[in-house]
């Protein structure tokens, strides 16, 4: 394997993990997207040529939220 094209990451509380990862990363997320048709706001980082991606439920119907809430 060469290059992962992205890694999802579930996240609770979106700023509080975007303060983390631009902490760790040295670096502001590049874009951040509201998915309204899986009720996700998505933040995304470059690291190298691979992207991190930070999902928080928008919703409680969320499969973020729902998978979030089994792991706690």
């Amino acid at each position: 394997m060469q290059k992962i094209e992205h890694l999802g990451i579930a996240v609770k509380d979106l700023e509080a993990a975007e303060a983390i990862y631009s902490k760790l990363l040295g670096t502001e997320p590049y874009k951040r997207e509201t998915v309204e048709s899986e009720c996700v706001i998505t933040s995304f980082f470059m690291n190298g040529p691979n992207k991190i991606e930070l999902l928080a439920a928008t919703d409680e119907s969320s499969a973020i939220h729902k998978y979030i809430e089994k792991k706690r």
